[in-house]
């Protein structure tokens, strides 16, 4: 493979700054860069050993001191000989040592290139490749477990046993075939009933669990909805830890979603804080209602903000009763799970948590009642309680055998499906070899997911998420 270099930290000035360089001409291009302290070239360094020497221009002059490490084949990240220099984080100080392994030979690496070599070279498979990005993506720290542990290979280890026991399957049928004078045992339908029946089981408790690895990876869409002045911008800002939305006595302040990322309870939160829901008159306004109401819509989770009793046997004030009541009615009826937040508790106390029936059996209640005060910060740990119960992370021995997003579902549902049909041929009374085309269906489902069998504009979709110098 050709020589690739690039920049691993980044384009900001920081305290260590780190290239990287991989394939054919690797050691021979940092000999020319890199002068050690110790007077031998780096060539003949010690492996996976850092050493200290200068760093070199295009010139040959000096434009900094640092430490430079070789990682010779198959030993190194790529699985080709591989190098790093370290020096101090100056931009300018590390695009010089770039543009002197480009005149050695090097050529600017592409994003996620170090590690597309790494699964092409059988370094990782796809799913360890994908945890890559998961993991310098992560936002919450169980997210970062997950993807670490996905990194060396849980994933992996529960998908292995799947695809072996298919192959085993298909490949007995077609070494009957092909080998027809050799003694080789035929497959009998208990076998493939038995190895489909196994194959089935693994990947339903798989994607009974996928919902709960795309929550860790992407957060879960929460709208903050309610009448005008009900608190809604206050709970914001105090999920959110500082000023975000803008706070008056006035109703209507907010006239558009404000967006915010928050953790509650453990559970990444992408808030949409919303313009107050009420019929308007007000043309500006109700295009935020509008807004309002698609956030809703779209919302994994609903929180309901109200400064009124929750009871609704209680009398409520004639002038809000009816916004409050097709409020309620309309967020009830969203497929999301919604948590009723009573506001302003510092200024009201605590209030009651039930509420009337509506009399509509289409209508859900919340999933929790919290009452809370956003300035004083009584409840808050409450609301955290309903979330967390809500979106639970899991027993964290879970970690890494999690599907984390719609690519790795959808390959795992295609594999199941096939397993499925493979399975109602069999009962039907077809025989095994009628059932190998499902199989092998599945395991080239399964082999999209883990890498063995992906198309070359899957594996390119997925690389090119990843940033230049990873």
């Amino acid at each position: 493979m050709d020589l690739i270099a690039a920049i691993a930290t980044g384009g900001a000035a920081c305290a260590i700054g780190v290239i990287r360089l991989s394939g054919d001409g690797c050691f021979a291009a940092c000999d020319r860069v890199f002068r050690s302290a110790n007077g031998r070239p780096f060539s003949e360094q010690e492996p996976r050993k850092l050493v200290m020497g200068e760093m070199l221009d295009s010139r040959g002059q000096v434009v900094d001191r640092g430490m430079a490490v070789r990682f010779p084949a198959p030993h190194s990240y790529t699985g080709e000989d591989a190098a790093e220099l370290h020096c101090h984080g100056s931009p300018v100080a590390l695009r010089e040592l770039l543009s002197a392994l480009f005149a050695a030979g090097a050529r600017q690496a592409g994003p996620g290139e170090f590690t597309k070599r790494a699964f092409l070279g059988g370094r990782m498979d796809l799913t360890q490749a994908e945890a890559v990005v998961d993991l310098i993506d992560a936002e919450t720290a169980a997210a970062a477990r997950n993807a670490a542990a996905q990194l060396r290979g849980g994933l992996r280890r529960v998908l292995e046993p799947i695809q072996e026991s298919l192959l085993d399957i298909a490949s007995r049928f077609y070494a009957v075939v092909d080998y027809p004078d050799e003694d080789i045992q035929d497959v009998n339908p208990q076998e493939v009933s038995a190895a489909l029946v196994s194959a089935q089981e693994g990947l339903t408790r798989l994607l009974a669990d996928c919902r709960r690895g795309q929550v860790l990876k992407k957060g879960v869409r929460t709208a903050i909805v309610g009448l005008p002045n009900a608190g809604k911008s206050s709970l914001l800002n105090a999920l959110a830890g500082y000023e975000r939305a803008i706070v008056t006595d006035i109703p209507g302040t907010t006239r558009d979603t404000v967006e915010e990322s928050v953790l509650c309870g453990g559970v990444l939160l992408r808030l949409v804080d919303t313009a107050g829901l009420r019929d308007t008159a007000d043309a500006v306004e109700q295009l935020g209602v509008e807004r309002s109401r698609r956030a809703m819509e779209a919302a994994e989770l609903i929180l309901l903000v109200s400064d009124m009793e929750a009871d609704m046997e209680q009398p409520l004030p004639q002038a809000c009763w009816e916004d409050f009541r097709r409020l309620l009615d309309q967020v009830g009826r969203q497929k999301a799970p919604w948590i009723y937040v009573a506001s302003k508790r510092d200024l009201f106390g605590k209030t009651a948590g039930s509420f009337g029936a509506l009399g509509d059996p289409d209508w859900k209640g919340p999933a929790a009642y919290v009452s809370l005060s956003s300035v004083t910060g009584q409840g808050m740990e409450d609301l955290e309680k309903a979330v967390a119960a809500l979106f639970p992370a899991g027993d964290p021995g879970e970690a890494g055998s999690l599907l984390t997003d719609r690519r790795q579902e959808d390959a795992a549902r295609r594999a199941l499906d096939a397993l499925r049909r493979g399975r109602e041929a069999l009962d039907a009374g077809l025989t095994p070899d009628a059932v190998l085309t499902d199989a092998e269906e599945a395991l080239d489902a399964l082999g999209e997911l883990t890498g063995r069998t992906a198309r070359e504009e899957i594996v390119s979709a997925i690389f090119s998420r990843f940033c230049v110098g990873k």
